[in-house]
């Protein structure tokens, strides 16, 4: 099949191209610049140098492909509540364009949006019915807004990824920040007992479970794929790596101070969000194979760079 993926060079997307290709498949890439497009060039794309704000050009190229990925997000601006406007503009192009046609439709998500939604203690799974109001992510919208356009003839999926992705090619992710903030900091902290817990998947296992999305035929129109592998590690256990990692003592810091410490993902550390992927697993028959992230973290490729 000939797939169309929007952030095709970035960290998910040029490990999504390499492993449709090595599939069999043919990969339509967007990049923003030419240097992304010479690294979708080397993973065996076809590269397109564009913007997602260029609603019209993406509009296209879904109507010409057998299938979309939509993993781009301006997180660069500044301005979350822009970057949201551009995302839902982005999704109603491509499902406009796709409409009627049975195409499968994937979009990135996150599972922080189960935040809100899920009662203490519990797991968060695919059934969760999210309330957007309460969801700690304004994607919760967007991703509402996805599944919606089940009902215009479109095998809509929302991604959603764990908060951690890792991986060697994790360069800009939720770890690196939190790195970054700690060697900066000269600590590392979390937020009271830090017994709340994070999901995690690898990446490779995260490429793959897209490419059996797309591959599925029968895949039902207008539902959540959940991408986790581990379902949910203590946040302090992640805190103490990073702090043998960078070599700063690890303690407790105050909800208010987080964010100014370790830049936006701060405001993320102290969120309890244990997700089940039970049944994606069960429903494509995917099985993660690759390290987790307390052993990537072990491993230290995030700490030699």
């Amino acid at each position: 099949m000939k797939v169309f993926v929007t952030g095709a060079s970035g960290h998910i997307g040029q490990l999504v191209t390499a492993e449709l290709i090595q599939a069999g498949h043919a990969v339509v890439g967007l990049a923003r610049s030419e240097e992304g497009a010479e690294r979708i060039a080397r993973r065996g794309g076809e590269p397109v140098v564009g913007t997602m704000d260029d609603t019209g050009r993406l509009a296209e190229l879904a109507a010409a492909s057998d299938g979309v990925v939509n993993l781009a997000f301006k997180h660069d601006n500044g301005d979350f509540g822009a970057a949201i406007a551009a995302d839902r503009a982005v999704i109603e192009a491509i499902g406009g364009a796709l409409e009627g046609s049975g195409k499968p439709f994937l979009a990135a998500s996150g599972t922080m949006m189960l935040a809100g939604s899920v009662a203490p203690g519990e797991v968060g799974t695919e059934d969760t019915v999210i309330d957007a109001s309460a969801a700690q992510n304004p994607r919760a919208v967007t991703e509402q807004l996805l599944l919606g356009l089940a009902s215009h003839g479109i095998r809509t999926a929302a991604l959603r990824f764990a908060p951690t992705v890792h991986g060697p090619a994790d360069l800009h992710g939720f770890i690196p920040s939190l790195i970054a903030g700690a060697r900066k900091d000269g600590t590392f902290g979390f937020i009271g007992d830090g017994s709340n817990r994070w999901p995690a998947v690898h990446n490779l296992d995260t490429a793959h479970l897209i490419r059996l999305a797309l591959e599925k035929e029968d895949l039902p129109a207008g539902i959540p794929l959940h991408f986790a592998a581990d379902e949910g590690i203590p946040f302090r256990e992640i805190a103490e790596a990073i702090g043998r990692g960078v070599g700063v003592p690890v303690a407790p810091v105050a909800p208010e101070e987080a964010a100014q410490r370790y830049g936006f993902v701060g405001a993320f550390i102290g969120i309890d969000n244990p997700t089940s992927s039970a049944k994606t697993r069960e429903l494509l028959k995917w099985e993660p194979t690759h390290p987790g992230l307390l052993e990537d973290l072990a491993e230290g490729f995030y700490f030699r760079r």
